[in-house]
């Protein structure tokens, strides 16, 4: 079964769709992560982000980027699937997959007016060419509340004590 997701963008697809938006001057936020397994913490951050603007896009990291990032054992959940779910709430507009370590390429390219991070980072770490990107088109950075004790890894610990999944 081929899952439909209207709010997926390619790069160069989501481009043209900022463009009209910010002629219609709307207000974009943008925000990136793994979003593997989406929990409560999660939830409430897209919701929080997308208050803060007409539109909220999601930069989501591939599957062999999380690797990276992750190591080996994730994502447990694929790109695709990642994608979908990301889609499926209200609070999110638009999703783009990247591949690269970094956003620097989509922050040029999409030019956002917002950018926002949980509050578990800090200017200092942000990725370098990142924040220089952004500060570059003029984005405003903002660090939302983070909610202690919501994580993909606690949540995958807790499943694993629990004696895992059938």
């Amino acid at each position: 079964m081929v899952l439909q997701n209207p709010k997926r963008f390619t790069l160069d697809a989501l481009v043209r769709e900022r463009q009209r938006l910010r002629r219609a001057g709307q207000t974009c936020v943008m925000t990136n992560g793994c979003f593997d397994l989406l929990h409560t913490g999660h939830l409430y951050f897209l919701q929080e982000a997308r208050k803060l603007g007409d539109c909220l896009i999601v930069a989501l990291n591939s599957d062999i980027s999380v690797r990276r990032l992750k190591g080996s054992q994730r994502p447990v959940i694929g790109e695709k699937q990642r994608a979908y779910a990301l889609a499926a709430l209200a609070c999110v507009d638009y999703v783009v997959v990247f591949r690269a370590k970094n956003l620097v390429r989509e922050i040029e390219s999409l030019q956002p007016d917002i950018y926002t991070k949980a509050g578990d980072y800090t200017l200092d770490r942000l990725h370098a060419g990142e924040r220089t990107a952004l500060e570059a088109c003029g984005a405003e950075i903002r660090f939302l509340p983070f909610l202690k004790g919501f994580s993909t890894t606690g949540l995958i610990e807790k499943i694993t004590r629990a004696g895992g999944v059938a």
